[in-house]
């Protein structure tokens, strides 16, 4: 029988605690599926779509396109020139966008 070492080992102690009486004896009390989450908490993390941003500052340098890039004609990405497909009329494109 194959043994799986990442899973978490139980104790003695903890063992004991999941024997089926006890485990049917819990699902019948009440209260035992509701859990206590304050919901005020829980929203703070979320950003919510069109909230006010204009405090916040840029954290990324932005470089400017080097010799070795090209903007793609198609989804105005820049991309290495290794990923260069097709020039076809000046109009660079890339492989994504070639496929």
């Amino acid at each position: 029988m194959a043994t799986d070492y990442d899973a978490p080992r139980k104790t003695d102690d903890e063992l004991s605690e999941d024997s089926i009486e006890e485990l049917k004896a819990r699902r019948n009390e009440p209260g035992a599926a509701s859990v206590d989450e304050d919901e005020t908490e829980a929203a703070e993390g979320f950003e919510l779509p069109g909230a006010d941003l204009s405090g916040e500052e840029l954290s990324v340098r932005v470089l400017p396109r080097q010799a070795d890039e090209f903007m793609c004609s198609q989804c105005f990405l820049v991309h290495h020139r290794s990923q260069l497909a097709s020039d076809a009329g000046g109009q660079l494109v890339c492989t994504e966008c070639a496929a």
